[in-house]
Formats: C-alpha cells, sequence, structure tokens
C-alpha cells in the first residue's frame, strides 16, 4: 500500500517532498503527489510515515 496527497488540503509547502527517504514525492502541475511504485510507507526506516508525520495539515499525506 502506498500514501497518497489530498491535493484539496495541501498547502503546496513542499516538507513532504524533502523528508521522503524514497524520492516518492513529486512536484507535478501544481500540485505534489505520491509515486506508489516507490511508496514504501517507510516501513523499515521510521516508525511512521514521514510525509505524514511532516505535513501541517492534518490528515493530508494519507493512507491510498
Amino acid at each position: 500500500m502506498a500514501f497518497k496527497i489530498v491535493t484539496s488540503q495541501c498547502t503546496v509547502c513542499g516538507a513532504c517532498e524533502f523528508e521522503c527517504p524514497n524520492a516518492a514525492i513529486r512536484f507535478r502541475k501544481g500540485a505534489y503527489v505520491i509515486d506508489p511504485a516507490l511508496c514504501t510507507e517507510c516501513e523499515g526506516q521510521f516508525a511512521a510515515p514521514q510525509c505524514a508525520s511532516i505535513c501541517p495539515v492534518p490528515n493530508t499525506c494519507v493512507p491510498a
């Protein structure tokens, strides 16, 4: 399973892009998106997904 970004809530701050250890988050067409092929939910690397941990808007980086 991968995470996704709820674009209607995203403030486009970019914090998640730099925290992702798998480089799964990219800015495309005015919004941040998570590539599900690269997202591992930080399993085996961190206790929690880093995008969700760093995001300033609750429930914006969520399980897909």
